[in-house]
């Protein structure tokens, strides 16, 4: 039977990616509706991953013997003023993610849960890919600037781009 302390925190986390999905979903749709379809597909695509990472706890509160919660998500927010800020906005929002899953991580270390501590290890490692990956992409936004070619290209690029997990 999963620790109550643990299952309350994993359901926050459950909370917190199917907010990320719908955040992202959010931006997919206004990268669409401002013709960067690469943006848009490469959003979308972000989208489905976060939500299958919320799935995977769910899946795994309830076969610990917890009760998963699927939660109520209030509209994201949908306008953006550019990549940039979509893009920094992303970068934060990750930033804010690999947070709260280093705190539960460290309640399992304190709880002795280390089953849920050796699951959340998968959560650790895709963060450093998230973050990485946001990074590099604002890296890249900086080189293009104002040159209209080169965000042409990176949309292109971003379309082909796959997400890692």
């Amino acid at each position: 039977m999963i620790d109550s302390k643990i299952e309350d925190a994993l359901n926050q986390q459950i909370e917190l990616e199917a907010r990320s999905s719908h955040f992202y979903l959010a931006m997919a749709s206004w990268a669409e509706n401002h013709g960067l379809n690469g943006t848009a597909e490469f959003l979308y695509r972000h989208s489905d991953e976060e939500r299958m990472h919320m799935l995977k706890l769910v899946r795994f509160v309830n076969e610990r013997g917890g009760k998963a919660v699927i939660p109520a998500l209030d509209s994201p927010k949908s306008d953006f003023s550019g990549l940039q800020t979509i893009f920094s906005t992303l970068l934060e929002h990750e930033t804010n993610v690999t947070q709260s899953i280093n705190e539960v991580v460290d309640l399992c270390l304190s709880r002795k849960d280390y089953t849920t501590h050796n699951f959340m290890q998968w959560y650790v490692a895709e963060q450093i890919e998230e973050e990485a990956l946001a990074r590099n992409i604002l890296d890249k936004l900086a080189l293009i600037g104002s040159d209209k070619g080169g965000l042409y290209l990176f949309d292109r690029d971003l379309e082909q781009l796959q997400p890692e997990a």
